[in-house]
């Protein structure tokens, strides 16, 4: 396979393509066989632009899925920048929760687009593991959580995730895993006042 260096993409395709992945995320996680023209059509874009950007369904999938993971992890830097660490760690596992129930819907979406799982090598969490890094070592310093809390510790603790059926009543199921871990990381954190 010949890596030609594509040309930086004009804003304007950019933002074609974001869109594309956004209409494709919520669109793919209702229903995993939607019709590529009604995900066209949804982000305004033409057959030709879209099939530009995504030759196939496959190469649409994986994108929103990477897209997606991109996104979550974004969103950490974004909140610690703006909001207290602890604050920031709450309102990012409340992110993660969607990101979720996104991955529930869109596993099946891959699976029938992906013959073989190989296609999904290279699209792993690592990201995510490294936004869950910043956003404990900054709750650490501040004292909100307790100390040598590992990213792969919380990705453990929040492993329940994965296992909620998002055609259940997930958000108050989640919400309540969430606080469960959350009550889990500040006990014994070194700045809460006892007694």
């Amino acid at each position: 396979m010949g890596h030609h260096k594509t040309p930086p993409l004009r804003s304007d395709a950019q933002r074609n393509r974001e869109r594309i992945l956004e209409v494709a995320l919520a669109e793919l996680t209702l229903a995993s066989d939607a019709p590529l023209s009604v995900i066209a059509k949804k982000a305004g874009v033409g057959q030709g632009t879209f099939y530009r950007n995504f030759p196939n369904r496959e190469s649409l999938v994986l994108e929103v899925y990477r897209y997606e993971v991109q996104q979550v992890s974004d969103a950490a830097c974004q909140l610690l920048a703006t909001r207290e660490p602890d604050r920031a760690l709450r309102e990012w596992m409340d992110r993660l929760v969607r990101y979720a129930m996104a991955k529930a819907g869109l596993a099946e979406a891959i699976r029938k687009a992906t013959s073989t799982l190989g296609s999904l090598a290279g699209v792993g969490p690592g990201p995510l593991t490294e936004a869950v890094g910043h956003l404990l070592r900054a709750n650490e310093e501040a004292g909100t959580i307790r100390p040598g809390v590992t990213p792969d510790d919380f990705l453990l603790a929040i492993a329940g995730l994965w296992h909620i059926d998002p055609h259940s009543d997930w958000e108050t199921r989640a919400g309540r895993l969430m606080d469960l871990v959350l009550d889990g990381l500040r006990a014994g954190a070194p700045g809460r006042e006892h007694g």
